[in-house]
């Protein structure tokens, strides 16, 4: 009988530990068996961003094989856009623009923070970063953050890095990343 009580603290505890090591994001867990879009959709600062993969038609491909890195900016950094930015960008019409945009916050690697912090120091503080939509940034470090200058000069900073996902991984951002002009 101890043995089974020792073994079942003992599963307790490290099933405990292996949630504990995927962050909470949005005021939810995140799973690393459940794909990118999976997670998003339960995250409460990222319901802008599940509206834009949505009317984008992105929602299957992001559910897809991968690996994808996804720069995943929040609710507040959708908010920082000028006011009408992103109910223009969600119109029909404006699809090609919206998936540019969102396109350029995906990576085609599984590159977690000690990857990326691995390519800047490698590159002399400075790694460019190519996306799957065709947008070239550069990855930076600032004191303990990496940091992400797009295309238009503004600078993205990663609040949370290395939200594993069953498809890649996600660093959550506070800047929307935008293409050159």
């Amino acid at each position: 009988m101890k043995s089974l009580k020792l073994a079942t603290a003992i599963l307790a505890l490290t099933t405990g530990m292996a949630l504990a090591e995927n962050p909470m994001v949005g005021g939810a867990p995140m799973y690393e068996d459940k794909n990118i879009v999976e997670n998003a959709v339960n995250s409460k600062d990222h319901t802008t961003l599940v509206a834009a993969v949505q009317a984008a038609g992105l929602v299957e491909t992001l559910q897809g094989e991968g690996p994808f890195t996804v720069f995943a900016p929040t609710n507040d950094a959708f908010a920082k856009l000028p006011a009408g930015t992103v109910e223009t960008l969600l119109k029909p019409e404006n699809k090609d623009q919206l998936t540019k945009i969102l396109t350029c916050h995906v990576v085609a690697a599984n590159a977690l923070a000690a990857d990326i912090n691995k390519m800047i120091a490698d590159d002399g503080g400075m790694h460019p970063v190519k996306t799957v939509g065709g947008c070239e940034f550069t990855a930076m470090v600032e004191g303990d953050a990496i940091k992400i200058k797009d295309g238009q000069g503004n600078v993205a900073t990663v609040t949370i890095a290395d939200v594993k996902q069953s498809n890649g991984v996600i660093h959550v951002i506070d800047t929307v990343l935008l293409p050159a002009m």
